[in-house]
């Protein structure tokens, strides 16, 4: 079986080259290739030996994601929905901005975590992806935008692991997918400009500390264990205070001086004013004292039927703002994008068991109709975007 070469980081390239007989600056060539320039036929590769083409045409192979469909909004948000095999979809989002252009992307196919306001935990978890799988959503778009705006320059200057899954939870595969992502010689992005974000996965922040630090994004949604314990079930093996601790060790080693908060506004639920100054009380604690030690980030709800929430009217949610402001924590409002393709937060990759379940049987006549993917439904997920 021929390796798929978007599974491999620099290193793991490298060795790749060096077992059939080549040495390591041709990995680097070949890196460059596949991700810098996006190509997938080895016979492009021009600079090359002709006797390592031929190698690479019978040991590997590079096998992007295939693309179910493409959504486009109004306002320049683009959705695509990727098939990863065996009845299971993931999706990516591109949102450009004036000042940036952020790739939000998936770590797994579903969620084992089961935070009570998002979508995809409800739906369950089906697997984890593989390093190939998550870059390929990265490799498809940049490329994609590169050709669409006749651009020879990079495209993506942000990643956010914000899409469907706890990014934590694959630390095997987000690892090696990171580095792709960070390598001078792959998609160069900055540190500072690929989050990752999760549900408090503690040893797992320390250890993204240690290997490789990036920004970091903590889905914190309440100021109290009781009431987190309920919205995000991994609070019951994290508390707050482990949790809190784990964000000022990874604040020393972070490419940021801040941890990012997300909070998600639930009507009668959070977003009260004692709620406000609770979260005002509970980061205070920490950070010794310096309040820029953090930045919250409320989110607008999208509810959906199994939830049993409600969206907190925008006063309320800019009341809440003006508290933590006021106090002198930053705190801004997440705008939502896409809504009209369903891409906004909470919003993402429909019922993909109802959808894949048709792709699946299509498959196996090696036929699948677009007509009938679109009319299957779409899952929908959390999704945070850029901060």
């Amino acid at each position: 079986m021929r390796a798929n070469l978007l599974e491999y980081d620099l290193e793991a390239l490298a060795r790749f080259c060096e077992r059939l007989g080549e040495k390591r600056f041709r990995a680097v060539q070949l890196f460059r290739w596949i991700h810098q320039r996006g190509a997938s036929d080895f016979d492009a590769m021009t600079d090359l030996a002709k006797s390592l083409r031929e190698k690479l045409k019978t040991a590997a192979i590079v096998q992007p994601l295939a693309v179910i469909s493409q959504h486009e909004s109004s306002d320049g948000t683009i959705k695509w929905l990727f098939n990863v095999g065996a009845g299971d979809a993931i999706e990516a989002v591109y949102i450009p901005e004036a000042d940036r252009a952020t790739l939000c992307i998936s770590s797994q196919a579903g969620c084992a975590v089961g935070c009570r306001f998002c979508s995809t935990g409800h739906q369950g978890f089906s697997r984890n992806l593989t390093v190939g799988e998550i870059v390929a959503q990265l490799w498809y778009a940049e490329h994609f935008l590169r050709k669409r705006l006749g651009r020879d320059d990079r495209v993506i200057s942000n990643v956010v692991m914000m899409g469907m899954g706890e990014p934590l939870q694959n630390y095997a595969e987000v690892l090696p997918a990171l580095r792709v992502m960070l390598d001078d010689h792959g998609y160069g992005l900055s540190r500072r400009r690929v989050t990752v974000s999760t549900s408090g996965m503690v040893p797992f922040m320390d250890r993204l500390g240690r290997d490789c630090p990036v920004a970091l994004a903590v889905s914190l949604h309440a100021p109290q264990d009781h009431l987190r314990d309920e919205l995000v079930p991994l609070n019951r093996k994290h508390p707050l205070d482990e949790l809190m601790h784990a964000c000022e060790r990874y604040l020393a080693v972070a490419p940021r001086d801040f941890i990012t908060f997300e909070y998600c506004m639930l009507q009668g639920v959070n977003d009260t004013s004692s709620m406000a100054q609770e979260l005002v009380a509970l980061l205070g604690r920490y950070g010794g004292g310096r309040k820029s030690w953090c930045k919250v980030n409320l989110i607008p709800f999208n509810p959906f039927p199994a939830s049993g929430l409600v969206r907190s009217p925008m006063a309320v949610v800019q009341a809440f703002a003006r508290i933590l402001n006021d106090a002198g924590i930053v705190t801004t409002v997440r705008k939502t994008r896409g809504d009209d393709i369903d891409a906004a937060c909470g919003q993402l990759a429909g019922e993909v068991k109802d959808r894949t379940a048709v792709m699946v049987r299509m498959d196996r006549r090696k036929s699948v109709s677009t007509d009938l993917l679109k009319s299957a439904g779409e899952k929908s997920s959390e999704l945070v975007y850029g901060v």
